[in-house]
């Protein structure tokens, strides 16, 4: 029996949600029942969702997209998915432009959307933050000195604003994958591939819909005990 997650009447933004993990992401918090808004900077097409351009390292634009909106709409779900893994080099070599802009869309970016989506939250008594991080995060990975450091900063934010929020009824918690079968992925090379395969207890990478399952659930009322946590997606890989 497929898993299944009531969302009914739930209203749903997802950055990076265009294509990869966030395009899963969509869809299946569509077919549970959420009306979803897909924020991205890349144009986005993914039946039954809303869709908008914008770069979430400018605070301006997504001021102008919420000022489209009604002063009482409610915002009941927002996943922070939108990330840039820039290029695998050894820190020393690593040009300050490309780790600026990984810090900026993976940790400035998620912190910007959470500050302009939280006071709605906060207004409603109740919402739910998912924010994506990733294995790197946690353990750091040699030739992805910056995008380790961005994704610890998201870990840690989370945990830090759970703390602040929790009175509200707003749950934030984080995801982060190991490596999962995804274009992004893909482009690190066949090589690069095969080591994290190998390195992987199971053998396989993980799929884009097996990590937006459990974001579904973290959206439900099943999940109605859990913030300020880390939820690895990493077959076995992660160690802590």
């Amino acid at each position: 029996m497929p898993n299944t997650y009531d969302l009914t009447g739930k209203s749903a933004i997802v950055t990076g949600g265009a294509q990869g993990i966030g395009r899963a992401i969509v869809e299946r918090l569509v077919a549970s029942g959420a009306a979803v808004w897909i924020w991205d900077a890349n144009t986005a097409s993914v039946s039954n969702a809303k869709s908008s351009l914008v770069d979430i390292t400018q605070s301006d634009q997504i001021a102008a997209l919420l000022a489209q909106l009604p002063h009482d709409f409610r915002i009941d779900i927002l996943v922070n998915d939108a990330g840039y893994l820039g290029l695998t080099h050894p820190f020393e070599h690593h040009a300050p432009g490309d780790w600026r802009r990984i810090i900026d869309v993976n940790l400035v970016g998620t912190m910007q959307v959470t500050q302009a989506i939280l006071p709605y939250m906060i207004r409603q008594g109740a919402g739910r933050i998912i924010n994506f991080a990733s294995l790197a995060g946690k353990e750091g990975l040699a030739n992805l000195a910056s995008y380790s450091a961005a994704s610890a900063g998201v870990i840690a934010f989370t945990k830090a604003l759970s703390r602040e929020v929790v009175g509200h009824n707003v749950l934030i918690n984080c995801v982060a994958p190991g490596p999962i079968d995804t274009d992004m992925i893909r482009r690190l090379g066949v090589d690069v591939v095969e080591r994290m395969v190998a390195d992987s207890p199971m053998k396989r990478l993980g799929s884009a819909d097996e990590v937006a399952h459990l974001v579904a659930w973290l959206c439900s009322e099943a999940s109605r005990f859990n913030t300020g946590a880390v939820f690895d997606m990493s077959g076995g890989r992660a160690r802590y």
